[in-house]
């Protein structure tokens, strides 16, 4: 479902994000993207989630390449990736309903079946009493889980989460975790980057990869650091 081969990110005046990376993740496995901040965690998702192109290398992500893909179809890989982030992205000033609703909104969706649809995916993500809320109403883990219903509105085979509770107290971060988690269940492969270490030792049947200054120097399914 996702692989990177020989990828490097390199940035002008930065340097390299990433050096020659190369890990493949398979059908329905849940996986934690680790490393220290600067790592490239970050850039390693916006790669994934084709926001950005590779230097060297390639980036498949299910039937697409980083290579042959155009900018005029990186619509349709965004139907398959859903991404979530740890501030949220939220619309200021709308409820939770028109968050989730206003992704269908720029496809065209007619405005019956977006309303249906959101209130569906607000009710997957045991909001289903705070769909008329603003989001400033909302606690942060109530935030995030309006940010992932948002990403799920496509039906996408995977989903990236980048730091999603890096802001969140135990209590919404377990929340999270166990949303994720049946989501992955249910056939979805979930990448998650983050730096949280004991988050990961909760989850000791997850895939790991560290990174470290854009090197990747572990992956769990070999059980031996990488070399380099």
């Amino acid at each position: 479902m996702i692989e990177l081969t020989h990828v490097s990110k390199e940035y002008p005046k930065r340097g390299y994000a990433l050096h020659d990376v190369s890990f493949h993740i398979k059908k329905g496995e849940f996986a934690f993207l680790t490393g220290h901040s600067g790592s490239g965690k970050s850039t390693t998702m916006r790669l994934i989630h084709m926001a950005e192109r590779p230097t060297r290398g390639e980036v498949r992500v299910a039937a697409f390449s980083s290579e042959r893909v155009t900018e005029r179809d990186l619509w349709k890989v965004r139907r398959r990736v859903g991404m979530v982030f740890q501030d949220f992205r939220l619309l200021p000033g709308r409820t939770a309903v028109e968050n989730v609703g206003f992704a269908l909104e720029v496809t065209g969706t007619p405005q019956k079946a977006i309303q249906s649809r959101a209130n569906r995916l607000l009710t997957q993500v045991g909001l289903a009493s705070k769909a008329g809320a603003r989001v400033e109403e909302l606690s942060g883990g109530e935030r995030q889980r309006v940010a992932i219903a948002r990403a799920l509105v496509n039906d996408p085979y995977i989903l990236l989460a980048d730091e999603p509770t890096g802001n969140l107290d135990d209590r919404a971060t377990r929340g999270i975790m166990d949303l994720f988690w049946d989501l992955n269940a249910r056939g979805m492969v979930v990448l998650m980057a983050t730096h949280d270490l004991e988050l990961t030792r909760r989850h000791p049947h997850a895939r790991f990869f560290e990174l470290d200054q854009g090197k990747l120097v572990y992956d769990s399914a070999t059980a031996d650091p990488v070399a380099s």
